[in-house]
């Protein structure tokens, strides 16, 4: 017997009725917005090869990864991010284009969680990235597009903005090997103080690592910024979170003050971001549903050094949201079922076009019999049955 005959892979999950409904409505709301902006879709294979996502700079480990190999025995993965292959594109298809690059993307990713914990291994993403733009305009036009895209979809939000340069500026003044940054990186982004303070304590005592201790709690408002700036110890550092404050004023022009935090423990895939970082969320959802920023370092690894930026929106969140206290299992039910006669099928699906054309529910019926098609819709709760023929 096929033991796995009936049911899905773990993280994944068969998607129904309203649930396909409601997110093709967020996918078209948020197409329209980058369209509006200047954006121009690009899709890129489900499958790539490993090497595109084992760059020092990928930030994606090898266990988080679906892995096959091709008739050649080369290592192919399931894409488990959308930016590292649209910057292999724009690297190599596209690099005669003038810049910067507006592209967007619609699709799924595919990361293998070993505990779970309530995220899916696929996920269906939408995104944009701005290739060859550097400088506050650019990251101005990646958040305020963010900023849009959640006002669209969802009633309530909050955006936090951080800087990777502010954390780089830290660990390079720590003089230990990267596997200890990445576990530092790890526990900040986990929130988990235990384990930082357990790896921070093996240190010599600095200001660096007594902001580091500090980071995870490091969010609010301006008055973030004014703390750091006291365990400045170069202009780095200074740099980051003073440019990260005039960002925060430039938004806060928009009336966006109270949805938007400054958040400097935000410090995932370090390597991958140079510049800003942000992610936003949702009420009700513990996860972001947005996560982006600037990764002007990435783009040298496809012999193209240009500055980019970009996020991702998770489309099944949004949607989960959007489907509270709604039934996902209930097949749409039809006002109008329209029957033919022996001999009047043509007449009948034309008699259904002509109804639909008019901005009414109908549908032919495939029932042999009238009696089939009236038991069908008594059970069902269909309105009307209209019969074609003489």
């Amino acid at each position: 017997m096929k033991k796995n005959l009936m049911i899905t892979p773990e993280g994944t999950k068969d998607y129904l009725f309203e649930e396909c409904i409601s997110s093709g409505k967020i996918q078209k709301k948020i197409k329209d917005i980058f369209i509006s902006r200047g954006y121009s879709q690009v899709d890129t294979p489900c499958i790539e090869f490993y090497d595109l996502f084992s760059m020092e700079d990928s930030g994606f480990s090898q266990e988080t990864m679906f892995k096959t190999t091709d008739n050649r025995g080369r290592l192919l993965v399931m894409r488990p991010d959308s930016t590292l292959p649209i910057a292999r594109m724009a690297a190599t298809r596209l690099k005669h284009l003038n810049t910067p690059l507006r592209l967007f993307y619609g699709q799924s990713v595919y990361k293998n969680n070993p505990t779970l914990k309530g995220r899916s291994n696929e996920v269906m993403q939408m995104g944009i990235e701005l290739i060859g733009a550097t400088g506050k305009r650019a990251d101005l036009e990646i958040l305020t597009t963010a900023i849009d895209c959640l006002s669209a979809t969802v009633e309530d939000f909050r955006i936090e903005i951080g800087h990777a340069g502010f954390f780089n500026a830290l660990v390079e003044r720590l003089n230990v090997d990267p596997d200890t940054i990445e576990a530092i990186r790890s526990s900040i982004e986990s929130k988990n103080y235990s384990s930082l303070n357990i790896i921070l304590d093996k240190l010599p005592d600095s200001p660096q690592v007594t902001a580091i201790r500090k980071l995870p709690r490091m969010f609010g408002g301006e008055e973030v910024i004014e703390k750091a700036l006291k365990f400045c110890n170069g202009t780095k550092a200074e740099n980051s979170l003073c440019y990260l404050k005039e960002l925060y004023q430039d938004l806060s022009i928009l009336g966006l003050g109270d949805k938007i935090t400054i958040d400097l423990g935000i410090v995932q895939q370090t390597n991958y971001y140079s510049g800003i970082v942000f992610t936003a969320f949702v009420t009700g959802i513990g996860d972001p549903v947005i996560s982006g920023g600037r990764y002007d370092k990435l783009m040298s690894n496809f012999d193209f050094p240009t500055g980019a930026a970009g996020f991702a929106v998770n489309i099944d969140y949004i949607a989960e949201i959007n489907l509270k206290d709604r039934r996902k299992d209930t097949a749409p039910v039809p006002k109008i079922l329209v029957c033919a006669k022996d001999g009047y099928e043509i007449k009948a699906i034309q008699k259904t076009k002509e109804l639909v054309a008019q901005g009414k529910n109908a549908v032919f019926s495939v029932f042999a019999t009238y009696e089939e098609a009236k038991d069908y819709a008594e059970n069902a709760g269909v309105e009307e049955i209209l019969t074609v023929g003489e």
